[in-house]
């Protein structure tokens, strides 16, 4: 079987000899459309490397699905075993089948060990934006228990990826980029804790040395799973570089009884000359699901900084007001409303509202916000719950838990089992009969510690378990209210993944809403995810999380990059404050079209400490950027920086953007005032004159297209616009 796929610029070539399972000859740059089947198999002989040194007889190529059948002695993609025997599985396959699209195509295979008593499928897709994913289920066709230790796909690298490119973190400082060289070894990223993590990997890259977001050759993938999760990069002795993934299982969490299966989550991954190719791809794939959000994204205020949980009717209509009058369309009652709640020691499970807070309950504050003309969002955190809670003294055995022992308090937390189906029933109802008696428009889910021992009822390991129950828990739940929006919020930005994105429609960045902070954060989130899907808050002059004091138009320059929101007292701030931040939100709802259907685009100018932070409208006809001062360097002014992504033949108008208060005190180039004409070509090569703004501020400016293609900048000199 000798298969090309291809889609946007990428292909992707399998295939398979002797009833093996199909291995991938080439993932990346498209090879054309000249590639026969007689030219294909003259790249497989012209790609097969020689024996050299201690090598098995007859070298085998490492499949997607690699293990020792085919003498790969680096990390197996299926691992398990009956009471220690059927270790080492051989598939031979059955069957197989293509199915070839205008753009990308899907390979099916169905395979079998029957010695081992295992049944494969093996999916592995091309979609029509040029991403790779691939999937495997595994079936236990034998007599007894298989159990199942991992299911882990892997895509090859070619030799001059030779840089690995990944994130870290921690709570507040999420996606905190790190590189270095692809060495021999296999370089690992688990995730014990439950969730995704803070300290997530988000996309594993393998790049060319130097890869920067403009340019380089880059190989990324990314595990779309919410719980226990294991991605890597292998280097063998032989030169065989290989990026892979899948769940993480604890022992003796997928035993699997005759005729039961286990799906592995998707490994996706995607191509691009570039960094920020690499997540064009993903947006792409993000925005052409059925059920991305289609409606402009809403200016949110959430009450959190705010009040904390000093909650009572007439603040928070007060807040409400102040929220109407400054634009916003969506207002968030964050965490406190419910009974028991007046700090975070107690009260969580007990999902009913506060009567000593609330005597008439929240209608009263729901009738004011819709009749205000926002939408209404409530705060909820139903995995969790305190010891000090009715739910937690009626119910102690559901809390996740290795028998004879609880796990230790995390913010004077435990979880529940949701896997329970008395506990996802009881949070089904109390989540549900809110949303309709309130008539909610949004619910912000959080999920504020990692599983520590998270035992289920049986004792045994229970992550896996959890994260599905909550996938279905969610499904439940927007079945149950037809347009519910959902956020995924967890200690900030420690649920971030594809697969929590299949049924939410939102992620919560980070707690840290420090604009400084932010910018990074948000840079990076953007390897993986469009704009729209990324909550990003103006807060109040001194960041909580931070202490740093810094400017309104930073502040909300920074939260523009995202799916617009305010998290600032709103009542505290002053008359003039308020009226600035109007501006900001009415920009942001006259750009959010541009924002959030755009390619993103990202440079930097590091000599200047300048990032450049873009937005191009998919048909280049216009294009937003920000300009953001992180650093304070040794020479002055920062000299030019370039637009890139537009259309470089067109022309070009450029000019400043965006309100800024009076005070504001920065050296502007000529151009500031008298807006110039350049073509795109010219603009990311060169650039133009970058504002002598100081450190921790940013400016904005548009590019508007005036002429198309054909007139070059020879024919159009460069003179301001009239």
């Amino acid at each position: 079987m000798l298969v090309h796929l291809r889609a946007a610029g990428v292909s992707l070539l399998l295939t398979a000899t002797d009833d093996r399972l199909p291995h991938v000859l080439h993932w990346g740059r498209d090879l054309g459309d000249g590639l026969d089947a007689d030219a294909a198999a003259e790249l497989v002989r012209a790609w097969a490397p020689p024996r050299a040194g201690a090598q098995v007889d007859e070298p085998v190529p490492v499949p997607v699905l690699p293990g020792q059948a085919e003498a790969w002695l680096g990390t197996p993609g299926v691992a398990g075993h009956r009471d220690g025997l059927a270790w080492s599985p051989s598939f031979v396959v059955r069957s197989s089948s293509l199915d070839v699209a205008q753009a990308g195509g899907t390979v099916r295979v169905q395979a079998a060990d029957e010695d081992a008593g295992l049944d494969l499928e093996l999916v592995v897709e091309l979609t029509p934006q040029g991403v790779v994913r691939t999937r495997a289920t595994l079936t236990n066709a034998g007599a007894g228990t298989y159990t199942l230790d991992a299911l882990q796909p892997a895509l090859p690298v070619p030799a001059h990826a030779a840089e690995i490119v990944d994130l870290a973190g921690r709570w507040g400082k999420e996606r905190t980029p790190q590189r270095h060289t692809f060495t021999v070894g296999t370089h690992v990223r688990e995730g014990r804790r439950g969730r995704t993590g803070a300290d997530a990997t988000l996309v594993l890259v393998a790049a060319e040395p130097g890869t920067d977001f403009r340019r380089g050759e880059a190989w990324g993938v990314h595990v779309a799973w919410s719980g226990n999760h294991r991605t890597q990069a292998e280097l063998m002795p032989d030169g065989t570089r290989l990026l892979g993934g899948g769940e993480l299982l604890l022992p003796g969490e997928v035993r699997l009884a005759p005729g039961q299966a286990y799906t592995s989550p998707w490994l996706y991954g995607t191509y691009g000359d570039g960094l920020d190719a690499l997540a064009g791809r993903f947006h792409a794939l993000l925005r052409a699901r059925p059920h991305h959000p289609r409606t402009p994204r809403p200016v949110t205020l959430n009450v959190w900084e705010a009040v904390y949980f000093d909650h009572s009717l007439p603040r928070l209509r007060e807040l409400a007001d102040l929220a109407a009058s400054v634009g916003v369309e969506r207002f968030v009652v964050d965490d406190g409303w419910f009974r028991g709640r007046r700090d975070d020691t107690a009260g969580l499970g007990d999902w009913y509202v506060d009567e000593d807070v609330w005597p008439d309950g929240l209608r009263a504050l729901a009738e004011h916000v819709h009749g205000l003309g926002m939408q209404l969002g409530l705060w909820f955190e139903p995995e969790m719950v305190n010891p000090d809670s009715d739910l937690a003294r009626a119910h102690p055995e559901w809390v996740l838990q290795v028998p004879g022992r609880t796990p230790p308090l995390v913010r004077h937390q435990q979880v529940l089992d949701v896997a329970r189906p008395q506990v996802a029933a009881y949070l089904r109802e109390r989540v549900v009969s809110l949303v309709r008696e309130l008539g909610l428009d949004y619910v912000k889910w959080d999920h504020n510690r990692d599983l520590v021992e998270a035992g289920g009822a049986s004792g045994a390991a229970g992550v896996h378990a959890q994260t599905a129950a909550v996938y279905a828990l969610l499904d439940a739940i927007r079945a149950d209210c037809p347009g519910l929006e959902i956020e995924s919020c967890s200690s900030g930005g420690a649920r971030v993944d594809l697969g929590i994105l299949e049924r939410t429609d939102r992620v919560w960045a980070s707690d840290c809403i420090d604009a400084r902070e932010r910018h990074e954060i948000q840079r990076w989130t953007a390897q993986l995810l469009p704009p729209e899907l990324v909550g990003s808050h103006v807060g109040a002059a001194r960041a909580h999380t931070t202490g740093r004091v810094l400017d309104l138009s930073f502040r909300a320059s920074t939260a523009l990059l995202g799916s617009f929101g305010i998290e600032w007292d709103l009542a505290a701030a002053s008359d003039d404050e308020r009226a600035e931040l109007a501006e900001w939100v009415a920009l942001y709802r006259s750009e959010r079209a541009l924002l959030h259907t755009g390619v993103v685009v990202r440079d930097e100018a590091p000599s200047a400490g300048l990032w450049v932070h873009g937005v191009v409208a998919p048909d280049r006809a216009r294009a937003l950027y920000a300009l953001v001062q992180r650093e304070r360097p040794a020479t002055w002014p920062p000299g030019r920086v370039r637009l890139p992504g537009l259309d470089p033949d067109a022309l070009y108008e450029v000019a400043p953007h965006g309100p800024y208060a009076p005070h504001s005190t920065w050296d502007r180039p000529a151009w500031w005032s008298a807006p110039v004409r350049l073509t795109g070509h010219v603009l990311a090569t060169v650039g133009v004159a970058a504002p002598a703004v100081e450190v921790d501020h940013a400016v904005l400016l548009t590019t508007t297209r005036v002429a198309g293609a054909g007139q070059s900048a020879g024919r159009h000199p460069v003179v301001p616009a009239s």
